[in-house]
């Protein structure tokens, strides 16, 4: 399912501006690029950040922090930060409940040697996906089941408000590869909470989510995404709609209350970023 960011076309701040469509030409200075992830939060493949904020030299969110290392030759085989061991010269990018695959397609555009594969129980939803980008692919799966993927295929595998399967990502990531995982902060969407009696974030998610992966991961960072998102009335029933409280309200008691809502409808998103190395 996509993180709520995806659905306000009327928001002031993203999780980060829009990356490059291309790589500079061989002889070109590429210079190093400036990220508000804290040290070794930051993951690279070949001489791209998987949060594309090469093509802006910044975060459109959160405060700047320190340079990645010094990005890769052109001619160098894709990696991942930290570790130099190659993981192929065309690294396979996996989003596990993809969704539409907005997430999927956004860090593709930063990897121009990157190819995606989005992973869905929707079939409407792998339709989209499947063109989202056109490096991208779909596949129907379960991501409670074996995932329909070779041992050690994947580069980058993306969890972005969706169920993990530590074992399972552990088999088909690439001893070099990284696991992304996205999760809502304590106070994610607060304002909307509150005024509409949603359900709450549970304060111990950050332990269980690590708990859920410790056996087959090493958490290597953690960092917290914040922005300010002004939306409509439409938006944010779009917006309650795909998260678990559409479930657990009755429809015409959440239709009233987002209708006597002001607007625009001040809220915060607030989102946990882990990444995790295989062990």
């Amino acid at each position: 399912m996509d993180a709520p960011a995806a659905v306000a076309p009327a928001a002031t701040g993203r999780l980060a501006d829009a990356p490059a469509t291309g790589r500079p030409a061989a002889d070109a200075p590429i210079p190093q690029a400036l990220c508000s992830a804290p040290t070794g939060a930051a993951v690279t493949v070949g001489d791209r950040c998987v949060c594309g904020c090469r093509a802006k030299g910044a975060h459109a969110v959160g405060r700047p922090g320190p340079r990645h290392a010094g990005p890769a030759t052109p001619t160098e085989p894709a990696t991942p930060s930290g570790t130099g061991r190659a993981v192929g010269a065309y690294p396979l990018v996996v989003d596990a409940g993809a969704g539409t695959g907005r997430h999927l397609a956004a860090v593709l555009a930063a990897l121009p040697d990157a190819v995606g594969l989005a992973l869905d129980v929707s079939k409407p939803a792998l339709r989209r996906a499947a063109r989202a980008h056109p490096r991208a692919a779909a596949a129907l799966a379960d991501t409670w089941r074996r995932l329909p993927l070779a041992d050690g295929s994947v580069a980058v595998l993306l969890d972005v408000f969706a169920p993990r399967n530590g074992a399972e990502f552990r088999r088909v990531l690439h001893p070099a590869g990284v696991l992304l995982v996205v999760t809502p902060a304590e106070d994610h969407l607060a304002e909307l909470v509150d005024a509409l009696g949603l359900l709450k974030v549970d304060p111990d998610k950050a332990d269980r989510v690590a708990g859920s992966l410790a056996d087959h991961f090493d958490q290597a960072a953690e960092s917290v995404l914040r922005a300010r998102l002004e939306l409509t009335a439409p938006e944010v029933a779009t917006l309650v709609g795909m998260g678990p409280s559409a479930r657990h309200t009755d429809p015409a008691v959440l239709a009233a209350r987002i209708a006597a809502l002001p607007e625009p409808v001040g809220v915060t998103l607030a989102v946990r970023l882990g990444v995790y190395r295989p062990r």
